[in-house]
């Protein structure tokens, strides 16, 4: 039989009704393929449920058609035979040739291409008009997210040869909507002004330009609302609600109003507090972990402390999945709240394994040696806590995070999941900078913090300034022993000119040296160090270095060789590195030199702190003492004298000019004790989110340096205040302060404008 015998359905309704035509099954001989321009001939073999010599009938049929379709590149497919052979049918479905946008500013445009590619909408793809609806939705919901409630998008399909269609969005943006008034209605026991001032939304202003705050955001709106039930609920107010909210638009779509209706309450005091359930500690001991009392205003924040608190302190003896509940028992009448914590330990369960995940560089055993909790002992919150804080104290990775799965099949056991994200340990930087005490610094160095992933560090550099050059090399292995003993190296060449520095004394010294250091932890947070180096040091002066630096060479030479001893204990605490916000350091170190005309002592404290204040901002408090002298017949050289002024020290004054004027040379000589002082509030960028590169500060520092023979006088110190911006930018870190010096004295130099920029680019 020649001729065409049968015709099937070509849509996917038509096979699947039980009404379709029947055929007789046969044996196919070939299998042609028509109507494809773009697709291949073997794509569409691949998808048949049939080949050549195999028997073909309705299910087959019917399953070829629907596997055709479920493809997404055709819209229509036909089946048809002409005697043995079977001849597929298939009409294209168009493909996007291009995608473009008009009138997009507010986004960028590689961006909504990316976006929509992740939509399957690209140049290439095959067009579904579906797809296309969906996108142009998406596209002005995200106009309205960024406050563009006027925008329009027009969506235009232009069919081009060879079954494609290029796809153009135009835009028409509008101006953003911004918030003109922000009303909170049933506010009795604080104005309204004070709790808008809680708000992230806010009506424009000087920098809502930046921030965009001033722009209606549902979610920015919803954090804001918590803010204000929690400020509420954190001073007694124990049945405040949020009974409704409205947001409207003016028909012009440019102005928005918000209404917030409330119903504060009344105020409830806590009338007792009581534990009970499975304590299994003394009661004493966890109700001291209970920060509210009877008495007290109820304050959600303080029992949710509570609750945290009792829960981590049973997490340390190994209950790791302790429950605590604070049940409230609420007088209306007396307008009281009693408290039961009740506490549920669990079960305790111990640390079957430790395992170190993503560290494809660094060693296992660099990380494990951090890590304070141990296998097969019991669960340890506190510990765990601090694993991971001492593996991200390491800085060779990026991210650090700590799971504790629980074993399958097991009820007092689980995992410690260490997971690590690998960051560049080693670097080669050639910088310059600029900085406003020295001038333009050239930089290199070769680093490598952790050796072929052995933790180790290795280090070669050269930094050039106005009154430094400086040549060095380091190695130091942390772990010298398995104790955690560290062990270095160091080598250095430094040549320091102070004559391109107006303020201080003129002199010039060449020093060669090198040295090796121990470390020693004595305990968690612990450190003391030990080291002795050989030092060769000569001096030069010129016709303007001050008389008693002249007639300090004039008695003991201009050249010095001997040794010198160095002590240390420091103790760090800190949260992080680049972003602290609590914990503190404290450092005592102290220097000797010892040789045939070189005997000297230098002592140095140092203690900051930062206080957190609420989740965002932090105050630093800093002290530094030195002092020095010479021993054994000797004075203190010059060259080992204290300065204070500048980025560092004391802002607004400028570098090393704080001390005793040479009479002749009006220069700072320097001195040798020195008194540092600093308090730092400190506060994210405004619109920053969560970036952490940028952070900002309003300061004071006080500060002075007391020459050889003056009495120390705290009137001397002198003082200033402004404000700082500190910048981890791509080409390096950014100081920059703006000071205003508070009690200046005549002969005071100072520099309110000072900065420090650049170590790589």
């Amino acid at each position: 039989m020649n001729t065409k015998n049968q015709l099937f359905a070509g849509l996917l309704a038509a096979f699947l009704v039980e009404t379709a035509a029947a055929f007789t099954p046969f044996v196919v001989r070939d299998i042609r393929v028509e109507g494809i321009q773009r697709t291949e001939a073997g794509t569409v073999f691949s998808y048949l449920p049939v080949r050549v010599g195999e028997t073909f009938n309705e299910e087959k049929a019917a399953n070829a058609i629907k596997a055709l379709f479920a493809t997404g590149f055709f819209k229509d497919v036909r089946l048809e035979v002409e005697g043995d052979v079977l001849i597929v049918i298939v009409e294209e479905r168009p493909a996007i040739a291009a995608v473009d946008f008009t009138g997009v500013k507010a986004f960028d445009k590689d961006q909504l291409r990316k976006g929509l590619r992740e939509v399957g909408i690209a140049e290439s793809r095959i067009f579904d008009r579906a797809l296309v609806e969906r996108a142009e939705q998406e596209l002005k919901r995200q106009y309205l997210a960024q406050g563009y409630y006027a925008a329009k998008v027009t969506t235009t399909v232009t069919p081009l040869e060879r079954n494609r269609v290029a796809l153009s969005f135009a835009v028409e943006e509008g101006e953003i909507a911004k918030i003109r008034q922000i009303n909170i209605v049933g506010a009795q026991a604080y104005q309204e002004k004070d709790l808008l001032d809680l708000f992230v939304l806010r009506t424009p202003g000087w920098f809502t330009w930046y921030t965009k705050n001033d722009q209606y955001s549902k979610q920015k709106l919803s954090a804001d609302l918590e803010t204000l039930r929690s400020f509420y609920l954190d001073r007694g107010y124990l049945e405040f609600e949020i009974e409704s909210t409205q947001v409207s638009i003016t028909p012009d779509k440019r102005d928005i109003y918000i209404t917030i209706n409330i119903r504060e309450g009344e105020r409830y005091t806590v009338s007792s507090v009581k534990l009970a359930g499975d304590l299994l500690l003394a009661e004493d001991e966890l109700a001291k972990l209970v920060k509210i009392r009877p008495g007290m205003l109820f304050s959600r924040e303080k029992v949710t402390e509570s609750t945290k608190a009792i829960a981590e302190r049973l997490s340390n003896e190994g209950y790791a999945f302790a429950n605590v509940n604070a049940a409230p028992e609420v007088d209306k009448e007396k307008k009281q709240v009693a408290f039961t914590f009740m506490v549920d330990p669990g079960r305790r369960v111990y640390v079957r394994r430790i395992e170190v995940q993503g560290n494809t560089r660094t060693r296992d055993e660099v990380i494990r040696r951090e890590i304070r909790q141990m296998e097969g002992a019991w669960y340890d919150g506190e510990k765990i806590k601090k694993s991971r804080a001492r593996v991200d104290k390491l800085g060779y990775f990026d991210e650090v995070t700590v799971e504790t799965p629980a074993v399958p099949g097991a009820t007092d056991q689980v995992d410690l999941h260490v997971n690590v994200k690998e960051k560049p340990t080693g670097n080669l930087m050639l910088g310059a900078g600029l900085s406003s005490s020295e001038g333009l610094v050239f930089s290199g160095s070769v680093n490598q913090q952790n050796l072929f992933g052995s933790g180790k560090h290795v280090g070669v550099g050269f930094n050039t300034s106005k009154i430094n050059t400086l040549y060095s090399f380091s190695y130091t292995d942390p772990y010298y022993t398995i104790d955690g003993i560290s062990r270095g190296f160091d080598v250095y060449y430094r040549d320091t000119d102070t004559s391109k520095i107006t303020t201080l004394a003129t002199y010039a010294t060449k020093s060669l040296g090198g040295g090796v250091r121990y470390g020693f932890p004595i305990g968690e947070d612990d450190f003391v160090n030990f080291g002795l180096a050989i030092d060769g040091t000569q001096i030069k002066q010129t016709t303007n270095t001050p008389k008693r630096f002249k007639d300090f060479i004039a008695q003991w030479g201009d050249k010095f060789a001997g040794l010198i001893g160095t002590v240390g204990w420091a103790k760090d605490t800190l949260d992080s590195r680049i972003y602290p916000m609590s914990g503190y350091v404290a450092r005592l170190t102290g220097e000797i030199g010892l040789g045939s005309s070189l005997k000297y002592y230098r002592a140095n404290a140092q203690y900051q702190r930062y206080f957190p204040i609420g989740r965002e901002y932090a105050l630093m408090l800093n002290g530094e003492y030195g002092l020095a002298d010479g021993f054994g017949g000797r004075p203190l050289p010059f060259y080992k004298y204290y300065y204070a002024g500048g980025v560092g020290s004391v802002r607004g004054y400028k570098a090393g000019s704080l001390g005793e004027v040479d009479p002749t040379t009006g220069e700072r000589l320097g001195g040798d004790r020195r008194l540092v002082l600093n308090a730092e509030f400190l506060f994210p960028m405004p619109g920053g989110g969560k970036d952490k590169s940028v952070r900002l500060g309003a300061f004071a520092d006080a500060g002075w340096v007391w020459g050889i023979g003056q009495k120390m006088n705290l009137g001397d110190l002198r003082t200033s205040a402004g404000l700082s911006l500190a910048w981890t930018s791509p080409l390096g870190p950014l100081k920059f302060s703006l000071a205003q010096p508070l009690n200046k004295k005549e002969g005071d130099a100072t520099q309110r404008l000072q900065f420090q920029f650049g170590t790589l680019f």
